[in-house]
């Protein structure tokens, strides 16, 4: 699958990082020829961890701003419930990740106006206005609105265009997962996968195996909820069966003493009766 979506086409070798010589297999005419054997390793570890973020029920953060790739990691992030970023990459989104959250608030805030009719009153130019800033918004934050606090993982496609996204993710200590082509710094990503990161049909099966991890993930952490809530409440049933028991015992004790306070009435009188008898 690798080998048909070209993901062992390299850059030109006048254009290579020395740093990728280890994941280089051949060069011909020109080209350096990616080991495909090391990119199937690469992408296993890489699934693996992804899958371990995503069962802890953490936010992995695609990004990609490049033509090719935009489609491709909007629609496999979206299918797994993930933020992503394809436009332009907001300076400090995550150093100065308080200020991005506000113009993501400003967004709800303005369709919260709108729908309550706050904004009915505003002439054709300022709603035209306050319509227009929403759209920014909305086209630059709108896929990561659900995303409240930092994400646990980055996964970039193309290190070289995406290098301030990697920056500050380098600098808060967030793990970085990359495809890594010839003439990119492999050094700066934690999870290097090595492959052609211009090719669509590339980018799409690298996506796809790393996506399925991570939808794997998902589902075996809601399949350990089930379990832990089936067993919380497997453990709350005895706990209730023995107060049952020992109400079921007052209710049966109950009758047989009110029978011993009866005849301990009737013999009473016949007591009292005896005992002048006896004087």
């Amino acid at each position: 699958m690798l080998l048909e979506a070209g993901c062992h086409f390299g850059h030109l070798r006048r254009k290579w990082n020395p740093a990728m010589a280890p994941y280089i297999f051949m060069e011909r005419n020109g080209i350096h020829i990616i080991d495909l054997h090391k990119t199937v390793a690469k992408i296993d570890e890489a699934a693996e961890a992804l899958k371990q973020i995503a069962k802890q029920g953490k936010k992995i953060l695609f990004v990609a701003t490049k033509k090719q790739a935009k489609n491709i990691i909007a629609e496999k992030a979206e299918s797994i419930n993930m933020p992503y970023v394809i436009e332009r990459w907001p300076g400090g989104m995550l150093t100065n990740f308080p200020t991005i959250r506000k113009a993501v608030k400003k967004m709800s805030n303005i369709d919260k106006l709108m729908s309550d009719g706050t904004y009915a009153n505003l002439s054709k130019r300022e709603l035209l206005q306050v319509t227009r800033q929403r759209a920014k918004l909305e086209k630059n934050l709108g896929s990561i609105a659900d995303l409240t606090r930092l994400p646990s993982a980055l996964f970039v496609v193309d290190v070289m265009k995406e290098n301030i996204a990697v920056k500050e993710a380098q600098r808060l200590g967030i793990p970085v997962f990359a495809i890594v082509d010839t003439n990119s710094n492999p050094n700066e990503v934690d999870y290097v996968i090595p492959a052609n990161d211009d090719a669509k049909d590339s980018i799409n099966v690298i996506l796809t195996a790393c996506c399925e991890a991570i939808a794997e993930g998902l589902e075996e952490r809601k399949a350990e909820k089930a379990d832990e809530k089936a067993a919380a409440e497997q453990a709350e049933e005895p706990a209730e069966r023995p107060q049952r028991r020992v109400r079921r015992a007052r209710k049966d004790e109950a009758p047989a003493q009110e029978a011993e306070a009866a005849a301990e009435a009737e013999a009473a009188p016949e007591a009292e009766a005896e005992a002048p008898a006896a004087e």
